[in-house]
């Protein structure tokens, strides 16, 4: 006879007030997150010359089409979470709506996850964009201390 494994999803049901503040928090990063591409356009703009040299391009390139494709996510989580925040009236208007409530659950189980995902590898894009640039300075101050000896 075979035995077979299920596993047990457990969630914890949040209240409304937990939910909210939840997104709150999430529609803040997001939004800083938004400032902080525009900061990486213009320290792209501003190291666009390093950028094109042959040995930089390509990973130049991917990096630009990464924040590029950061800044569309971005714009989809933010409507998503403004969008799931608006919605939150389901929970609150005191009607036992079961089934709403609970596709709002895993809707808000969704976000979670992919705000969460969506983090990490902003983390990790920020991390390379910044290891980039430091390379790209320290090329260039040690270009000037080789000129000026």
């Amino acid at each position: 006879m075979k035995t077979t494994k299920k596993h047990q999803k457990y969630t914890e049901w949040l209240s409304a007030e937990e939910m909210h503040s939840a997104s709150k928090q999430w529609l803040s990063e997001l939004e800083f997150i938004e400032d902080e591409h525009l900061f990486f356009n213009d320290l792209i703009m501003t190291f666009t010359s390093e950028l094109i040299a042959p040995d930089k391009f390509s990973k130049g390139r991917e990096l630009i089409d990464l924040i590029y494709q950061s800044q569309k996510q971005n714009n989809v989580l933010q409507k998503a979470v403004k969008t799931h925040e608006n919605d939150l009236q389901i929970m609150v208007d005191g009607v036992n709506q079961i089934k709403e409530e609970q596709a709002y659950m895993e809707e808000h189980l969704g976000l979670i996850s992919l705000i969460n995902d969506f983090l990490k590898d902003y983390r990790v894009l920020k991390r390379a964009l910044f290891d980039l640039i430091k390379t790209i300075k320290k090329e260039d101050k040690l270009r000037h201390l080789i000129n000026r000896k």
